[in-house]
């Protein structure tokens, strides 16, 4: 038997179950926002934009708490055109909550919310080299039994001036109300 597999089983678990879910507050902002930095190759909103998500966003926001720590977060609107739409715009898991299915389960939370009761889509971009979002967002497709058409959203040379990755549409939807 490998009891060293069944230890680190067992303190995922645990770890797991502590694990907490909530909207962020302002006051979350800073802890936020280094959270993000802390997790590459995401980019680094300046503080205040984080503190406008935890203020103006909150209800479409969640962080995830470990022994009072932020360990997970996810930024997301509905988007003011299509309200049965909602952009993922950012998602981050510190290295203390990883092995969790954290994002999993932020995003089910999130989409659990009074306030998303009405969503049937879901749409994120998403850089080519990041696999680990790709993997979350096609587990969320397979999870709501429904589609995920990846296309270009914004291009390195038409919308970054050439300085950074072409940003990849993935639209996920259409799902029922009762989706998870």
């Amino acid at each position: 038997m490998n009891t060293s597999k069944s230890k680190v089983d067992s303190s995922t678990t645990q770890k797991s179950d502590q694990i907490s879910f909530r909207h962020p507050q302002s006051s979350d902002g800073y802890a936020i926002n280094q959270l993000i930095e802390a997790c590459p190759p995401l980019d680094t909103n300046s503080v205040y934009c984080n503190l406008l998500q935890c203020s103006h966003f909150s209800d479409t926001c969640v962080v995830a708490e470990l022994d009072g720590e932020i360990v997970g977060w996810v930024s997301a609107y509905l988007e003011p055109k299509q309200t049965d739409n909602l952009f993922v715009w950012q998602m981050a898991v510190s290295e203390k909550a990883r092995g969790c299915a954290l994002s999993q389960r932020m995003l089910t939370f999130l989409l659990s919310q009074p306030q998303c009761s009405h969503v049937r889509f879901i749409d994120t971009t998403i850089t080519a080299d990041n696999s680990a979002s790709r993997r979350v967002f096609k587990k969320l497709a397979e999870n709501l039994n429904t589609e995920c058409v990846e296309s270009v959203m914004f291009s390195k040379e038409v919308h970054f001036g050439g300085k950074h990755d072409d940003e990849f549409l993935f639209h996920i939807g259409p799902f029922s109300a009762n989706k998870l």
